[in-house]
């Protein structure tokens, strides 16, 4: 990654939809080479977002860059997009598609034609070449949308929901291309209101709620907000020990939990032991991406972002 360079500027963008402020001041840095992820419940913002950083609509306030121009569609043929709104020709041969989406990018048919046919084998999808769209099921025909978005060898890929309505096992397949593509230098930016994907894949997020960046820096930083969790089990049920349980700590199932103090573990443990605790089991957890996101845009942002599932790491 080099963060001299980024990929993606954005100061102070704002979008007005009659008296509707749609975005609200929103401004981001995306490192080029990164995996850059967009978070936000339905209706937040990201996609308004994304189609003003790639020039598919106007800003009415603020200033963008992308990949270094001012003007985001002068860029436009080193960049693979995949809107929220899917469609592909159904008539269409599944390489035919391929190639018709990369000369939308300024790819000769030939070279699309050519480069679509090694994608499709790469992909699982080499006995589909010459059949049209209409015959593949939707995470097959989702997976040629993705492989038309990248066919022409972009630097920048901004995919806007990509995992939406895609199966678990095409969701794994699109997590690991878009890392084979973070490998080789390729900056991905994606938008989605599922947290454990950007969890899983993200270096730096942005975290969108009402219009407005709640969050925008790296993952352990949004991580880093909150104390790791201790999770203590003891023979004691109570003693000098109990001193160093905080008041806030809760009991469940002969469990305390409670946030790790801040003079860290060692003291805790010391005073677990010298208090005669008898410590049977003692965890310390950091908390998921998805408890930072409730601490950040609150309870309500994360109700309405669905299937987002608690992710904890051991410290």
């Amino acid at each position: 990654m080099n963060a001299g360079n980024p990929a993606i500027l954005a100061r102070d963008l704002v979008k007005m939809f009659g008296d509707t402020r749609a975005v609200d001041g929103v401004s981001l840095a995306v490192p080029e080479g990164s995996i850059y992820g967009v978070l936000g419940p339905n209706g937040a913002g990201k996609t308004t977002c994304l189609r003003m950083l790639l020039g598919i609509i106007d800003p009415s306030s603020g200033e963008r860059m992308l990949l270094g121009r001012t003007s985001p569609l002068d860029a436009a043929h080193e960049v693979g997009y995949l809107p929220e709104e899917r469609g592909l020709y159904p008539a269409m041969s599944c390489v035919e598609a391929i190639a018709f989406m990369g000369a939308l990018r300024g790819l000769p048919l030939r070279e699309g034609r050519k480069r679509g046919a090694e994608l499709l084998e790469a992909h699982g999808l080499g006995d589909w070449v010459k059949k049209p769209i209409r015959t593949l099921s939707k995470g097959m025909a989702q997976t040629v949308q993705l492989l038309g978005t990248i066919v022409h060898r972009p630097r920048l890929i901004v995919l806007d929901e990509p995992f939406s309505g895609l199966d678990a096992i095409n969701q794994g397949k699109l997590e690991a291309l878009i890392r084979r593509q973070a490998a080789e230098g390729v900056t991905v930016v994606f938008s989605t209101h599922v947290i454990a994907h950007a969890e899983r894949l993200c270096e730096r997020i942005a975290i969108i709620a009402a219009g407005r960046v709640a969050f925008e820096g790296a993952v352990d930083e949004a991580r880093g907000r909150l104390r790791p969790i201790v999770h203590l089990r003891t023979r004691s049920a109570d003693g000098p020990w109990r001193a160093a349980i905080p008041d806030d700590a809760r009991e469940a199932g002969g469990e305390w939990v409670f946030e790790l103090p801040s003079g860290g573990p060692e003291p805790l443990l010391k005073a677990l032991i010298d208090g005669g605790a008898g410590i049977e089991t003692l965890s310390i957890e950091r908390p998921g991406l998805h408890d930072a996101f409730v601490a950040i845009a609150g309870e309500a942002a994360a109700r309405e972002m669905g299937g987002s599932e608690p992710v904890v790491e051991a410290a």
